[in-house]
């Protein structure tokens, strides 16, 4: 039996893979015995997607405990990701549940693996586990790292955006451990050229939203007051605004924030070699970021430039996307290998930089959510704001 990380593999590769093969969605990181797994379901192929860290019950130890968001939404989300595997022509999806999530499920849309974890048969179904009563947020800054599973071309893997934004979030967690928590970072997101590329899973935008405001509420229980999505895709940023929208609107004891994307203060524009329309997806920056990150997934001599995107002045495409015109036209229109940029232009050495830089960047913004929020109490509070 053959184990293949679905995440690692570049899009020719997924289009490669036999639509038999046995595709397994797992519930959180593990581990799992997949050896056993694949001898049970009688799998000589078992393609492994990026685990679903949290939204279930039983989530793990402190924090992701208190995570689990209700059966409709987490359904949906379930539901989103198969829906796209089944639309690239898999036929067989299994869900495997070391996380006592069957209570959640309707067992007629999934196959569930009661699935085996550090040795021990997965326990039996129970009631959702209730929020940790020792666990307080209050003070703390919540940083939700967000990711995708998206093709990025003939070089990089489908998991370059969540490999990124989970160094980031790891950087956060170094550089200023007091009163910041990272989640670890979700790796499904929002896209809209899936029928263009294969791989991509495009969770969709209402399930995105609806998702990500259930987390916000169980972190608002959780008596948070600021959260921060770190986005790592920019085909998340819309949504995630409308999640930063709602949540002010819900709860406006809370200071929920978001950004467009990491990695765009001036070390950006210092060792970038690419002009302008350089930078967009499976660039210059991205695939920087993976040769020091994950060299092993990254296969250059597939690399190509694709510099000719139909510009105008004010609808153009780079990392920050420029202009007053925004639309969203068929990806096929400006790229013939999927990618946006230049990434031969790409070295290990700025990917180090630009990671070093982003981590300061954030840790500047969260101070910022801080500042704002402590500000804002003392408004609200009818005390003098500085």
């Amino acid at each position: 039996m053959k184990t293949v990380a679905y995440a690692d593999l570049t899009y020719p590769e997924i289009a490669a893979l036999p639509r038999e093969a046995t595709l397994a969605i797992p519930l959180g990181a593990g581990p799992y015995d997949l050896d056993d797994i694949g001898r049970r379901l009688k799998s000589e192929l078992l393609v492994v997607l990026p685990g679903i860290p949290f939204g279930f019950p039983d989530a793990g130890p402190g924090i992701l405990a208190g995570l689990g968001v209700g059966r409709g939404v987490f359904r949906r989300v379930l539901l989103g990701i198969q829906r796209e595997l089944v639309k690239q022509g898999f036929k067989n999806v299994v869900l495997l549940d070391g996380h006592n999530a069957r209570q959640l499920l309707s067992t007629d849309a999934f196959h569930l693996v009661e699935a085996e974890m550090d040795g021990a048969p997965a326990q039996q179904a129970a009631a959702p586990s209730p929020t940790p009563p020792s666990l307080n947020l209050a003070g703390q800054i919540v940083v939700v790292t967000v990711g995708h599973t998206e093709q990025h071309g003939l070089h990089l893997p489908l998991s370059t955006d969540t490999i990124i934004v989970q160094a980031i979030a790891d950087g956060i967690a170094s550089a200023a451990p007091d009163g910041v928590v990272c989640l670890p970072a979700w790796p499904y997101g929002v896209s809209t050229h899936t029928r263009q590329f294969p791989g991509t899973l495009n969770l969709g935008g209402r399930v995105f939203e609806d998702f990500f405001l259930a987390v916000v509420a169980r972190l608002v229980q959780l008596k948070a007051e600021m959260v921060f999505f770190s986005n790592g895709h920019g085909g998340n940023h819309s949504f995630l605004v409308n999640v930063v929208k709602h949540a002010g609107e819900q709860w406006p004891g809370a200071f929920v924030a978001t950004e467009f994307l990491h990695t765009t203060g001036p070390e950006l524009q210092a060792l970038r070699s690419s002009p302008r329309g350089g930078m967009g997806h499976g660039c210059e920056l991205e695939t920087s970021y993976l040769l020091h990150l994950r060299p092993d997934l990254v296969h250059m001599d597939r690399a190509r430039p694709e510099t000719d995107f139909i510009s105008t002045p004010n609808f153009y495409m780079d990392w920050i996307e420029g202009g007053r015109l925004i639309a969203n036209p068929p990806w096929t229109d400006d790229t013939r290998t999927g990618i946006y940029g230049d990434p031969t232009s790409a070295t290990p050495e700025k990917g180090a930089r630009w990671l070093q830089a982003a981590v300061a960047e954030k840790v500047e913004l969260l101070a910022e959510v801080r500042d704002q929020h402590a500000r804002r109490k003392a408004h609200r509070a009818g005390q003098p704001v500085a």
